[in-house]
């Protein structure tokens, strides 16, 4: 590539009419054995190569190796991955109802519960590991997450932390193009620490509570400031693509990929490497293959690649996986829904979003908006928008449900002012009696089957 026209063009080429618009899911979860609790490694009779390769024999997924080892799964648009703490992730195909990601969701857990009880273990869904130590956590055999592990805490002291012991749940949206992009990007942005706060659910680390909802959101705080966190210029009437390209053009590298292996890029600018002066690599230019594995690396709370990806909620169990892409899809995907978030954010300033964004983690639904009010409250009102964005597709499954379904256990967190983590104190400092063992098998994975489903 010669050419920032080129740099570009892999943005517009997200680009697609409202009838194409898609939304993909993604969550991760934590492995562990049911009779200690302990994490599961990658090698090992009952670890993590051991159920990579049972779902490709049992499943006809395809597995993909790294230096000979398997390291991911394929199947079609989906894919199962590994995070490098040994988290899983299922990386849902784009899909156009949430009826059809709740299957999808299903699916995968019933493939994976057959696998876990032939290897007696377990996957948890919670936002941050509550119980292992650092040093106890096994690491994945991938070399793009030995090049992360030299380069980030040079950056950030909870880096490895947030590689090793935090799980997500993500969603992605389309954009029809530039414009479409911007006011798509400006809402979910300014709307994410609302999300971060209804999904908090990581109150605990090293076995005991740790003063935060969310401790994910609050390790990200603390991981790379040159790739993390808000975008102010998003808001700026200059946005677009060439201003994210821009951004990322100024973003240190992570790693390259080169011969079959990832290396080390030492921190130099990805605008290097584009002007040909790339120590590594003198002279040469990167491919397009090279600048979407550097837009990967990239990890802000909303981030651009073909689409949108919502990186700030807290991975949670399997009733409430699909709650996340509903909220998102209704709230973007309808015009009148889309207009009527912006209407209710546009006026903060800069200082004020990154106040609200600071605060959250620890404050939660109780965190006050600019303007007025707390984030409780403006949850409320963002999620009737949702509600009625949902309702105006009216994308219906066999029993005659439309997808605002999804969104009422956010309503129930909401009204109660209690996300999960509230629920989770509550129940340690009662029923648990200070313990977080339960943990594990009250939040364990299992297909979910709910009203009107």
């Amino acid at each position: 590539m010669e050419s920032k026209d080129a740099l570009m063009a892999w943005f517009v080429e997200g680009n697609k009419p409202r009838n194409q618009w898609r939304v993909g899911t993604e969550h991760e979860k934590f492995g562990f054995r049911k009779k200690n609790l302990t994490p599961i490694a990658y090698e090992g009779d009952d670890g993590i190569h051991a159920v990579l390769v049972k779902m490709a024999e049992k499943f006809d997924w395809t597995l993909t190796l790294e230096a000979g080892l398997p390291i991911a799964l394929v199947k079609g648009a989906a894919a199962i991955t590994l995070e490098p703490g040994g988290q899983l992730e299922l990386s849902g195909a784009p899909l156009r109802t949430i009826h059809e990601t709740q299957d999808e969701i299903n699916e995968h857990l019933r493939q994976l519960g057959q696998v876990c009880r032939d290897l007696d273990i377990a996957f948890l869904g919670i936002g941050a590991q509550p119980k292992w130590l650092f040093k106890d956590i096994p690491w994945m055999p991938k070399g793009r997450y030995r090049a992360m592990r030299d380069y980030l805490p040079t950056r950030g002291r909870l880096s490895l932390d947030m590689m090793t012991r935090t799980a997500t749940v993500q969603a992605n949206l389309d954009y029809a193009d530039e414009q479409d992009m911007v006011r798509k990007f400006r809402v979910m942005l300014a709307v994410q620490p609302v999300v971060t706060a209804l999904f908090a659910n990581s109150p605990f680390i090293d076995g005991k509570p740790n003063d935060f909802r969310s401790y994910r959101a609050h390790i990200w705080h603390h991981t790379d400031p040159d790739r993390c966190g808000l975008l102010p210029f998003v808001f700026e009437p200059s946005f677009g693509f060439e201003r994210y390209m821009d951004y990322a053009l100024d973003v240190p590298m992570l790693f390259y990929y080169r011969q079959g292996g990832y290396h080390a890029a030492g921190g130099v600018p990805f605008r290097m490497f584009f002007e040909g002066r790339f120590p590594a690599l003198p002279g040469q230019r990167p491919t397009l293959d090279d600048w979407a594995l550097h837009l990967s690396t990239l990890f802000p709370d909303v981030r651009l690649k073909r689409y949108l990806e919502t990186r700030g909620a807290d991975a949670g169990n399997s009733s409430t996986l699909c709650a996340l892409p509903a909220f998102w899809k209704g709230l973007i995907y309808d015009d009148d829904a889309l207009e009527g978030a912006w209407e209710r954010v546009v006026e903060w300033s800069v200082g004020e979003r990154q106040r609200l964004h600071a605060e959250v983690p620890k404050l939660g639904l109780k965190t006050g908006v600019p303007g007025g009010g707390t984030v409780r409250e403006l949850a409320l009102e963002l999620l009737d928008l949702a509600r009625d964005g949902l309702q105006t597709h009216n994308e219906r499954n066999q029993n005659g449900c439309d997808e605002s379904i999804f969104l009422k256990v956010l309503y129930q967190w909401a009204e109660a002012g209690k996300s999960p983590a509230d629920r989770l104190l509550e129940t340690y400092h009662g029923r648990w009696g200070g313990q977080v063992d339960p943990i594990f098998m009250e939040e364990e994975f299992e297909s979910f089957y709910g009203e009107c489903a």
